[in-house]
């Protein structure tokens, strides 16, 4: 801890991020104000905006509060149409905010003129808040000042498969996760815009098309809302069954997980069953569907990335035919509710563990498993929850021992990688990795444990990294495949945003211990490449798979390129 570099970097940020000697006529004066003007800016902010900004402390971008006093209408607009573009030209105040936050704010070029100031008439309603100075001298300004150090591991990419795109500009796909089918064993890959492809080689077919089958789909603003996640059943050759996770509008119908009246919410996710008769059919018959539950947002971040079975899992075993469901916090840390996702008694921030062909949950709609860790407790502890105290549990996955996985994509300073414990909490919103967080005052900063720790409870990433090295954890997997001997015995990870490449041995991860990360490099058709350079974006949007055979695979959102693993250089 460093009192005079923190109480720098709130001059820093207070008097430089946002300053400007604007010339412009006052605001009022340039664009629409009025009533009808200001309420439409508030949906548009609301919908595009408030994710990541609020008026009142920093989240995952600056706060905004003041910010129109501060800075030029023809500023404002070019930063929010396409804020990449401004870094790269060299704007100063852009390069600030890029040096502080460490990540591409995605364009909004879609947004007219018109939507624009409506957006910018809204934010100049709002003052700049006061800084906690005391909160940000006592901050950790560098909680992991260690380097990840570049290791020998240099893998060699062959490019499988281009995915359609979904889009005109980048990202021209939202591709996010892909998985297998458990009899045919082919690849499926899904595009959060609405679609699952089947992958036959370079070749795709459709499978799903989520926004025919549900009317009420959507997938905007981004931010990972859309078709979330898919698992087919273990046992899909014989009952025919699979299910996926989407976002639909706030208040379609009444969510099985609500808020009270006094929070509003911005979007609702559903799980569905599908049920086909012809498991090897493309597409399938899927006019056979049920909703298993639906859960309210706050807003359009930390949703439902990850729904899956245990894949080592055998008949008989308590686990076999059980569905895991990672569900964010929803953004509410970010909306001024922090206690939504604190604690068991919560359906936000968890792990959920539930038996989709079961009946005995709230609803009657799905399975509560007898062996979870708070089924028939008396302090209102939900019983779908394994584990709970997540921001946003990305993935999911299973090692050879059989260990459960969980990666949590952090707020302002740390990348948690969890070994999954029932019962157990990882501790957001009051901790982030192995440091403190206080919501109230700017859940960017990290403070030391208290003196009374232990007493809490708490459970600990087996591995992190701070912002220093990226912004967003990519889960991935153990290598379990034959044709790259050398990747035996590692977890491989990356960042979401940056693209880099990162692993830990399997043998070094323990409860308890943190341990370390590794960066690794790709080589594709014989040359060195970064990810940023071969997706053609700064913003990589890495996201990584695995096939039956245990082969691994990484694939980009920016190009829709799908690459295996094929080989290491020697």
């Amino acid at each position: 801890m460093n009192p005079f570099r923190n109480l720098i970097f709130l001059l820093f940020l207070s008097a430089l991020v946002w300053s400007c000697n604007s010339k412009d006529k006052p605001l009022e004066e340039l664009i629409p104000m009025d009533q009808a003007s200001l309420e439409v800016g508030e949906k548009l902010f609301q919908a595009n905006c408030s994710s990541c900004h609020a008026f009142n402390k920093n989240g995952i971008g600056p706060q905004l509060g003041g910010i129109t006093k501060e800075q030029s209408l023809e500023w404002l607009r070019s930063f929010i149409q396409n804020p990449t573009e401004m870094i790269d030209k060299g704007d100063e105040r852009a390069k600030k905010v890029f040096d502080r936050y460490k990540t591409y704010m995605p364009s909004f070029s879609h947004l007219e003129e018109k939507e624009l100031d409506n957006i910018i008439a809204y934010m100049h309603q709002h003052e700049a808040p006061a800084e906690n100075l005391k909160a940000v001298l006592d901050s950790i300004w560098n909680p992991i000042p260690e380097k990840i150090p570049m290791s020998d591991l240099v893998v060699n990419l062959e490019l499988i498969s281009t995915i359609p795109a979904s889009a005109e500009k980048k990202p021209v796909t939202r591709i996010a996760k892909m998985d297998y089918h458990p009899v045919t064993k082919d690849l499926y890959m899904l595009d959060l815009r609405g679609k699952l492809y089947l992958m036959e080689g370079a070749k795709t077919s459709l499978y799903l098309d989520m926004a025919k089958e549900m009317p009420d789909f959507i997938n905007q603003p981004g931010l990972a809302t859309g078709f979330g996640s898919f698992a087919f059943h273990p046992d899909f050759g014989d009952n025919g069954l699979f299910y996926t996770s989407h976002t639909e509008k706030p208040y379609t119908i009444p969510a099985d997980f609500a808020f009270g009246d006094s929070i509003k919410s911005d979007m609702q996710w559903v799980v569905t069953e599908w049920e086909t008769n012809d498991p090897l059919g493309v597409p399938p018959n899927t006019s056979k569907h049920r909703e298993l539950f639906r859960i309210d947002m706050a807003s359009a971040i930390h949703g439902m990335q990850e729904i899956t079975f245990n894949p080592l899992a055998k008949k008989g075993d308590k686990d076999y035919g059980l569905l895991y469901l990672g569900i964010g916090d929803g953004g509410s840390e970010g909306r001024g509710h922090a206690w939504i996702s604190y604690g068991a008694t919560q359906p936000w921030g968890a792990v959920y563990r539930i038996d989709p062909k079961g009946n005995n949950s709230s609803n009657g709609k799905y399975g509560i498993p007898e062996d979870n860790p708070f089924v028939g407790n008396d302090k209102g502890w939900m019983p779908e929850i394994y584990a709970h105290g997540f921001r946003n549990p990305h993935r999911i996955t299973w090692t050879k021992s059989g260990e459960i996985l969980v990666s949590n994509i952090g707020q302002g300073q740390i990348e948690s990688l969890y070994m999954l414990r029932p019962g157990d909490d990882y501790g957001w919103p009051v901790r982030e990795g192995t440091f403190e967080l206080k919501p109230e005052d700017d859940s960017n900063m990290v403070f030391p444990l208290p003196e009374n720790e232990k007493s809490f409870g708490f459970s600990y990433p087996v591995a992190m990294y701070d912002h220093d090295e990226g912004n967003a954890i990519s889960g991935g997997y153990e290598y379990t495949g034959t044709e790259v001997p050398g990747l035996n015995g590692k977890y491989l990870f990356g960042d979401i945003t940056r693209g880099r490449l990162f692993y830990v041995n399997i043998a070094d991860l323990e409860v308890g211990k943190q341990a370390p990360i590794y960066e690794w490099t790709v080589e594709y058709e014989g040359v060195s490449i970064p990810l940023a350079k071969l997706a053609g974006s700064r913003r990589v949007d890495l996201r990584f798979g695995k096939d039956a055979s245990g082969e691994m695979y990484l694939f980009t959102k920016a190009d829709g390129k799908v690459y295996k693993m094929a080989s290491i250089k020697e």
